[in-house]
């Protein structure tokens, strides 16, 4: 019956598929499973569900599925999954009562949530309007450099930046606005007319500029290169009659004690005894993520002599199922002490190698 009401009342598709949703929510106990909602496993860590989120975010817009009525609930059943399993302490009330477990409260918007990820949530989609009218005056762009570790590229992160944004707020009272150069011509006489340049405005509301703090989640995506930009859409400088900038987070990657970078590529060295490059030597390095690196040596190893370890570089940032390789470079310590007569004898004796005594141009490889 109340199915029959509401074809009644309402008449149209859409309107029936809205009402036998709110009948399955509210009258037949349904409940949205929010992992589901964002693909991920209930084991996902925060960064997971950040990350599935930030990718479905994109592809279920509404502006984006403009022939899919059922977008726009798409979309906020995302934004409220993302909301409870971000949190830890909504995220242990879903887990042990669901969703009808969850503390009565003030829920954030949609909006809000989306911007956090990619800025201003009106200019994201529909091409840029600041691009189809160069007349509009716009603020200027920011960026700022933003420092990253060697593991962090290595294994993706989201950094959140705390923003003081200035947003202007409506103020009492008329301001000038729009002001533009125009000719105005007046009349001397007859058949004489004198043209003069003044300026002239309009008359808009008064607006003040406010700060308000913002956080914004940059996403650390493996692999990502050094000098890259991430934008953040109307995050930049405001302008009063216009548009705001946009934010550039530039990427700068940090220096790192044991590896070095080269593309896709990790180069280390490893210092070892001379007794372990005569005889051998196995040994582990603790990578990125701190996954043990197993290298077994059973033959002498000569100073500078170099180990390649496919797969265990940095992923591609186009395709990250792409890793380049580990280049470990091996250094031979030298015992301090000087040997004896008789040691000396002894390491001849043992080793039996002949004098050699080549001179060459190392650098040009001769």
């Amino acid at each position: 019956p109340a199915i029959r009401v509401g074809v009644g009342r309402l008449g149209a598709v859409w309107p029936l598929v809205v009402y036998r949703r709110r009948c399955a929510v509210l009258l037949c106990g349904f409940r949205r499973d929010f992992y589901r909602i964002l693909g991920v496993s209930k084991s996902a860590s925060v960064k997971d569900i950040k990350k599935a989120y930030r990718k479905l975010a994109l592809q279920l817009h509404p502006d984006r599925n403009l022939d899919d009525p059922e977008a726009q609930d798409k979309f906020q059943d995302l934004g409220a999954a993302y909301e409870v399993l971000s949190d830890e302490e909504k995220r242990k009330q879903y887990d042990h009562y669901g969703e009808e477990g969850l503390k009565e409260g003030r829920q954030g918007s949609h909006d809000d949530i989306f911007s956090h990820f990619f800025g201003d949530f009106g200019f994201m989609f529909g091409g840029n309007p600041r691009q189809q009218d160069r007349n509009i005056p716009r603020g200027s762009d920011i960026i700022v450099d933003l420092e990253v570790t060697l593991e962090e590229v290595y294994s993706g992160n989201f950094v959140e930046v705390v923003r003081n944004k200035p947003v202007a707020k409506h103020a009492s009272g008329k301001r000038k606005c729009n002001c533009r150069q125009e000719m105005r011509t007046t009349q001397l006489g007859p058949g004489r007319f004198q043209m003069t340049q003044e300026m002239v405005c309009d008359e808009c509301p008064n607006v003040k500029l406010v700060n308000e703090e913002r956080t914004l989640e940059v996403e650390i995506e493996p692999g990502v290169r050094d000098g890259m930009e991430y934008p953040f859409i109307g995050e930049g400088e405001p302008h009063i009659d216009g548009e705001p900038g946009d934010l550039k987070f530039r990427i700068k990657v940090l220096k790192h004690p044991v590896f070095e970078r080269r593309g896709d590529d990790l180069y280390s060295n490893v210092t070892i005894s001379l007794v372990e490059a005569l005889v051998g030597f196995e040994m582990v390095i603790t990578h990125l993520d701190g996954h043990k690196v197993h290298i077994v040596r059973d033959k002498t190893t000569k100073p500078g002599a170099k180990l390649w370890k496919k797969g265990e570089g940095l992923p591609n940032f186009d395709n990250n199922n792409i890793k380049g390789s580990l280049i470990i470079t091996f250094d031979v310590d030298f015992p301090k002490d000087q040997l004896t007569d008789d040691q000396k004898e002894g390491v001849k004796q043992l080793i039996k190698q002949g004098p050699v005594k080549k001179v060459y141009n190392g650098l040009q490889g001769y």
